[in-house]
């Protein structure tokens, strides 16, 4: 841990609020507390994200494994880099955050977090996808397997894009 460095009485005047939100905090109060919000949104994403992500590498070390055909297990390669990216990208905030610590950088790692976990959020929707397209290919073959990919996609896009966005639009006009 590092120490509080001590600190000299400031002349300076308090920062005000710059935004007309209905909350009373200084831009670094802010910083602090979307920082929070970014660190509790990734954890739900990477709890989600290691499940899948043990869930596809289990399937290699099981025996019908080899019976796949090779499209089988080139679909399958490409869920196991897409749960290794969507964890990478997940956690490039912390890692910035570390190299960043205590630089008076907080809207910068805030800036990247976001960005990180928009971007995370699309592989493992992807990832999410994917893995259901998979499993219905291998059970029932490739029509319910493009049935289900179909249905799971529409099904994200209404409920992490369009949702948010309608009810995003509904605030801004209230």
């Amino acid at each position: 841990m590092i120490p509080d460095a001590p600190r000299r009485p400031s002349t300076r005047p308090e920062p005000v609020d710059d935004l007309v939100d209905g909350r009373d905090e200084t831009p670094n109060e802010r910083a602090d507390r979307n920082w929070s919000e970014v660190l509790q949104e990734l954890r739900v994403l990477q709890t989600g994200t290691q499940i899948l992500t043990g869930f596809l590498l289990a399937l290699a070390f099981q025996p019908t494994f080899a019976d796949l055909s090779m499209g089988h297990r080139v679909f399958y390669l490409v869920l196991v880099v897409l749960a290794v990216l969507s964890a990478i990208v997940a956690l490039a905030p912390v890692a910035l955050h570390r190299m960043l610590f205590a630089r008076r950088q907080k809207r910068t790692v805030v800036a990247y977090g976001h960005a990180a976990l928009v971007t995370a959020l699309v592989t493992v929707a992807a990832l999410l996808v994917g893995v259901v397209a998979f499993v219905f290919d291998v059970v029932l073959g490739w029509p319910a397997a493009l049935t289900l990919g179909i249905v799971s996609g529409v099904v994200v896009a209404a409920l992490w894009v369009v949702v948010p966005l309608m009810l995003r639009a509904r605030g801004a006009s209230a």
